[in-house]
């Protein structure tokens, strides 16, 4: 699903959307992306003209007809009648997202001699093209890089560190055709130890880097130079340069035998034999994501004649566009259907809105439409439709269109590129915001009211003042109060940023939590231990096995348990429920988990109860014999079950996410069911003590669902389970994971901040990472952490293993004997971490404890500061609040000597870290 989100069309209203109640959420754009040039803005002209008629409708002038009035600058010329009035004219400059595919093409061939070949790497897409590149010489093992000769090096080239080079592709002479073609050319010296040229292709203007099948390209200089699946030399023949097809070369060229490398290293008994080079041209296609700028020109005019608004749009966007609107009675912006007569192909969606295909323009230049509405609506509401995935609205709201007030207002949206630059950088979010001014942004009262109370609450916590007469309690509960009031902002007008700006913690020795906590976000400085395994309930009495391990875990640092899920269950494991109220799982009885729950209460930990709200599992079958009616002390009947999932036949309305086809997927729209989830949300917190959610399958339904449920509950703590895929090219793991971060960042949005979310993103990258030996991962492209922690990391919860991945399930694993190393990275970076069952009752458990351990001692938080030092091949080194810095991986590491005096403080397998004495 994408989206563009435009600068404010007139004003926000309302806080509440309900055009987002019919229509897909739209995400927004990712941070990266490419920013096209500007058109020229598009103008409206207005001349006299007489009436006509359209469908039925009278209308007091002739609607515009691009295909009939168009000036020779390709702008539509609206002509209107003596006897009407232009009430509001608008043309509005847009961005949207827009794929370009084009190759990377990669040629060796014969060069200036017989002992010198010529590698050409090139690109025909437009950019800012990089080429990232190493050789490996004979002997290397692993994917260790190396610089090359110097000789080697083409102009404007540029060391990195002491393993890569980097070379600007120029633009090449073979570009023809108007289409510019971008490549670097290399040399290389057959005689030369050096087996292969490895190399990523960078776009610096986006910042994405592009592999082979998520691995480096590997272009090999010797005939059995083994292939890991990312070697390029097979397709012979392809190529774009226009000198025509290469062909298998028919010259032989020989290597010579040698007996080290360049650097002098011995390379065994291995002996290079005499195959000829051969030449070869390949091909990989490339997509690339650009902005590209258009326009939609908005004309009201009033009929004197018979009170008739008729309002004309107009928009160079291309192809089949589809305008999905309606109007408002009042100021209430409620959406409704007008009387007919409409325009043609125009169809009823819901009952809620109407569907028009605009017309296009006779020079196929974008597309128009023009609407007829009787008098008594107040404003004309829309968004743009350009296909199932892909909406155009205004800046996260609906177009909004007035009809009152009968005077002209003209405007163009065209900030400067100061302005725009200047908000980006104050807003601080991982995505392309467009270009609109602060004031801009100021869309209501209700918003300012919020915006100046946000910085009332800044003033006041970093005055010096302030610092010495507060409590560290009361300057915590005002960085909270920050918080919660970023996200209420957000919930109004529905900006495209996917997270809200991490404020800076303050200095202090120790930071202790508020008394008193009114969101699902805790503290900052839990440490959650997940209480269970996939086999847990086989005992029959875990809830007993637990109650003795109480002190154990409270002793180790734990300050949150999180517990299996306690409902009567078709499943063993608690995850298809059907009776909520019945307590009475294969982990023990409802008076079990009583005093289970008091006695961590007693030990000083809060309990976390692991709620199943996106299907349950009915207890009869309807008429047709489909098991959808449900009994117990929450009897809903099928009006319970979504209507779009084809298994249990709901009668219910469609699902607000993705269904879980093994149970009846709850309809989370109907009244009735969040009237009973919340009460019974509120019952397990009273009769259990529960102080907070484990969210299971939260991918399934709304995020403003959990919202409601939270406000109503409110939880101590609450994390939510949304777990999709991670991004692949041709299986392997791509280096870029933005858009899957971005996917559960607008989760976390959608509930308005007040809940958390499992950090999959972070556990998947750790992955990667270290099977690979690739610890390069672990930076992003601004040098963040790569996980939903680098982005918004008080509400990232991170873990490397749980009851699915791991356990007897296995469904992934983190990779084996490498776990300390994954939580030294949670256990010292922001974020909540989680720690695994199976990982603290086992061999790990002393390394965990001192882990644990440091993080408290340097009062290590979810909002703390982390200074990436090093993220390469074979070592990934972080600094983090500058009182603790770490290292991971098999690579040389240690910090700096400076004012700072490291101590280590705990050394394992391929990790360290050390502490600021």
């Amino acid at each position: 699903m994408s989206t563009v989100s435009t600068a404010p069309f007139l004003h926000h209203h309302g806080r509440c959307n309900l055009l987002r109640r019919h229509r897909p959420y739209l995400k927004p754009i990712l941070k990266g992306q490419l920013l096209s040039k500007k058109p020229p803005p598009f103008q409206l002209n207005y001349t006299q003209t007489s009436k006509s008629r359209f469908n039925g409708a009278c209308f007091c002038s002739s609607r515009f007809d691009p295909a009939q009035a168009l000036n020779p600058s390709g702008a539509a010329i609206v002509e209107t009648s003596e006897s009407s009035i232009i009430t509001f004219t608008e043309t509005f400059h847009l961005r949207r997202p827009e794929k370009v595919e084009g190759k990377i093409s990669i040629k060796l061939d014969k060069g200036k001699s017989e002992d010198y070949w010529q590698l050409i790497v090139g690109c025909s897409l437009p950019g800012k093209w990089v080429l990232h590149w190493g050789v490996s010489y004979v002997g290397d093992v692993g994917s260790e890089w190396d610089q090359p000769p110097l000789d080697m090096r083409p102009p404007c080239s540029i060391s990195i560190k002491d393993y890569a080079i980097e070379t600007p592709l120029e633009i090449s002479s073979a570009s023809t055709g108007g289409e510019t073609f971008y490549e670097v050319k290399i040399d290389v010296n057959t005689n030369s130890s050096i087996e292969a040229i490895n190399f990523v292709l960078k776009d610096e203007e986006s910042g994405y880097w592009y592999q082979h099948r998520g691995r480096d390209f590997k272009v090999p200089l010797l005939d059995d130079l083994q292939d890991n699946g990312n070697v390029v030399r097979t397709k012979k023949g392809l190529g774009i340069w226009p000198a025509g097809t290469l062909g298998q070369l028919s010259a032989a060229l020989l290597k010579p035998e040698v007996a080290a490398d360049l650097k002098g290293e011995d390379t065994g008994e291995r002996s290079l034999r005499k195959i000829p080079l051969q030449g070869f041209c390949e091909e990989h296609p490339v997509v690339k994501e650009i902005i590209v700028d258009n326009s939609v020109s908005i004309s009201v005019r009033q009929c004197l004649e018979n009170s008739k608004n008729i309002l004309d749009i107009d928009t160079d966007i291309p192809g089949d566009l589809v305008l999905h609107w309606g109007v408002c009675k009042d100021d209430s912006k409620h959406w409704r259907i007008p009387a007919e007569p409409y325009p043609p192909e125009t169809s009823i969606f819901k009952n809620k809105a109407l569907r028009t295909h605009l017309q296009q323009k006779a020079n196929g230049h974008g597309s128009w439409g023009s609407f007829s509405l009787d008098e008594g609506y107040s404003a004309f509401v829309f968004v743009l439709k350009l296909d199932e995935s892909t909406w155009l609205d205004c800046k996260g709201n609906d177009f909004y269109v007035p009809f009152s007030n009968p005077m002209v207002r003209n405007k163009q949206y065209e900030p400067t590129q100061s302005e725009g630059a200047e908000q980006s950088e104050e807003i601080g979010s991982p995505v392309v915001l467009e270009n609109a001014s602060k004031s801009d942004l100021a869309v209501s009262a209700y918003t300012d009211e919020i915006i100046n109370e946000i910085r009332n609450l800044v003033s006041d916590i970093s005055s010096g003042k302030s610092r010495k007469t507060k409590s560290k309690e009361a300057q915590e509960g005002i960085l909270h109060e920050i918080e919660k009031l970023a996200a209420e902002a957000y919930s109004i007008f529905r900006s495209s940023m996917p997270t809200f700006p991490e404020t800076e913690t303050l200095e202090a020795e120790v930071l202790q939590p508020p008394v008193k906590i009114s969101s699902g976000t805790g503290t900052g400085f839990e440490i959650l231990c997940q209480g269970f395994n996939w086999e847990s309930h086989k005992s029959g009495k875990w809830y007993l096995d637990l109650h003795e391990k109480a002190s154990e875990l409270s002793s180790l640092g734990f300050t949150v348990i999180w517990l299996p899920p306690p409902t009567d269950s078709v499943s063993p494991e608690g995850y298809m429920p059907t009776d909520l109220y019945n307590l009475n799982s294969r982990y023990g009885n409802i008076d079990q988990l009583k005093l289970l729950v008091k006695r961590f209460h007693e030990v000083g930990m809060k309990v976390l109860g692991d709620v199943v709200l996106n299907h349950r599992c009915a207890q009869y079958k309807n008429q047709n014999g489909v098991w959808n009616i449900f009994g117990g002390r929450l009897n809903w009947d099928d009006r319970a079950v979504v209507a779009d999932d084809p298994h249990f036949q709901g009668r219910g309305n469609k699902s607000s996410g993705d269904n879980f086809h093994a149970a009846p997927n709850i309809d989370h729209s109907q009244e009735f069911v969040r009237k009973d989830i919340k009460e019974w949300l509120d019952w397990l917190r009273e009769e259990i003590g529960y102080d907070g959610w484990r969210l299971d399958f939260v991918r399934g339904f709304w995020g403003g669902y959990v919202k409601d449920y939270l406000d109503s509950s409110e939880p101590y703590f609450a994390v939510g389970e949304y777990w999709d895929s991670l991004s692949y090219t041709y299986g392997e793991v791509d280096h870029n994971q933005d858009a899957h971060r971005q996917r559960i960042i607008d989760w976390i949005n959608a509930t308005n901040g007040t809940a958390g979310a499992f950090d999959v993103t972070t556990k998947g990258i750790l992955h990667a990472a270290l099977e690979r030996c690739e610890y390069w991962r672990l930076s992003d492209a601004q040098g963040k952490p790569p996980g939903v922690v680098g982005w918004w990391p008080s509400r990232a919860v991170t873990f490397i293993e749980n009851h699915d991945t791991g356990s007897t399930q296995g469904h992934w694993r983190f990779p084996g004997g490498k776990e300390m190393q994954g939580y030294a990275y949670i256990l010292t970076h922001p974020g909540t971490p989680s720690v695994f069952h199976d990982h603290i009752f086992s061999e790990y458990l002393s390394e965990i404890s001192s882990l644990i351990s440091i993080r408290k001692r340097n009062n290590i938080h979810c909002r703390s500061l982390v200074q990436i030092l090093k993220a390469e091949r074979d070592v990934y080194a972080a600094m983090i609040d500058e009182k603790l810095t770490m290292k991971i991986g098999p690579g040389h590491f240690e910090p700096s000597s400076g004012p700072e005096n490291w101590c280590l403080a705990i050394e394992g397998r391929d990790y360290k870290v050390w502490e600021n004495s």
